[in-house]
């Protein structure tokens, strides 16, 4: 399974509500876990059989929750049993697409030099 989450403090104790202290905590864990991940700059996704993907999760949102009385977290999941690495395979199969296109353009290209 894939899964996309966020987690964050809804409280901070800093004027510009900045949350990168809190959210690195999450993100640590993430890291630490061995489990293939990317972080992005609203989301972190990670991938793997989902007692361990939930196992990280939850973990990561106690690392929060240690430093927050009150935390955010949202999730999105792609469960499809029995697939690996689709965290860079989706992306691949997408950009194929892109790739059609600037062979089509360069076809186009091709015949109106005719």
């Amino acid at each position: 399974m894939i899964a996309a989450f966020s987690v964050a403090p809804t409280v901070t104790n800093n004027a510009t509500a900045e949350m990168s202290e809190a959210v690195s905590r999450a993100v640590r864990v993430v890291r630490e876990s061995g489990l293939p991940h990317e972080t992005t700059a609203m989301f972190t996704t990670i991938e793997g059989e989902w007692d361990e993907v939930m196992d990280v999760i939850k973990r990561a949102t106690q690392a929060v929750e240690a430093v927050s009385p009150r935390v955010s977290l949202v999730i999105k999941a792609d469960i499809r049993p029995g697939y690996t690495d689709m965290m860079h395979q989706k992306v691949a199969s997408l950009e194929k697409h892109f790739s059609n296109d600037a062979n089509d353009a360069n076809d186009a290209n091709d015949e109106g030099a005719n």
